[in-house]
């Protein structure tokens, strides 16, 4: 992977006609960075029960994905820069289905590790300005994904971020995503899901309970927002 010269963090500000405290207004931060197990030290989440914590630290998206935001609506000035998705990293050259669940990267003196995709939510729409978006991401996958922290340390601008070790080479992020945002449950696949131990435990309990159910839960409210 090209080295990592910038990463995004975001204060806590309002979001959305609520004026719910985000983070998702990220900017550039100059490193040295110093990341610790729940992530890097200055970025903030509004809603800890939904977004950070030990699961999901670290927000990476695809650049390459820009394009095609821009292509299927040009009018979001959002879509011309990074980072319209809340992310922390953002690179060229490796998509969802370039990476695994459980993948190992080495960036600096830190060790990740893929824990999850990201699931879309209203708040993609709000910063966006487009509210359609949650549910394009939701369509066409293209969510980006999680690291938990395993070695905490710093990283300094120019630092390569290697992978270390892929123990699921068969379960990409795209494949895991493809079936944990479709409309209807593929039973088959989340069994699997549901075995994986590198995957983050609330999104096994997920799988658990859509097979029990026989059905996906509603995502009205995620997808929309608060009335």
């Amino acid at each position: 992977m090209t080295p990592i010269d910038i990463l995004y963090c975001g204060t806590l500000a309002p979001l959305g006609p609520r004026a719910v405290a985000s983070g998702i207004a990220k900017r550039p931060m100059p490193g040295p960075w110093t990341i610790t197990r729940t992530g890097i030290v200055g970025d903030a989440q509004g809603d800890t029960q939904h977004h950070g914590g030990l699961e999901k630290a670290i927000h990476h998206y695809p650049h390459d994905h820009y394009a095609a935001w821009r292509l299927e609506n040009p009018d979001v000035p959002a879509f011309h820069r990074a980072p319209a998705f809340g992310e922390n990293i953002s690179t060229a050259g490796l998509t969802e289905d370039d990476v695994c669940v459980g993948d190992i990267y080495r960036l600096g003196g830190v060790r990740l590790q893929i824990s999850q995709g990201r699931q879309p939510c209203w708040r993609l729409g709000a910063h966006s300005g487009w509210p359609e978006l949650p549910k394009r991401v939701r369509a066409t996958a293209r969510t980006g994904w999680y690291y938990r922290v395993i070695e905490a340390g710093e990283v300094v601008p120019g630092s390569p971020c290697r992978l270390d070790h892929r123990p699921r080479p068969e379960w990409t992020v795209g494949r895991l995503m493809r079936a944990m945002l479709a409309r209807e449950i593929d039973r088959d696949e989340l069994g699997l899901i549901a075995e994986i131990p590198e995957l983050s435990e609330g999104w096994r309990q997920t799988c658990r309970k859509r097979l029990a159910a026989g059905k996906v839960e509603d995502w009205g409210a995620r997808l929309d927002g608060p009335a």
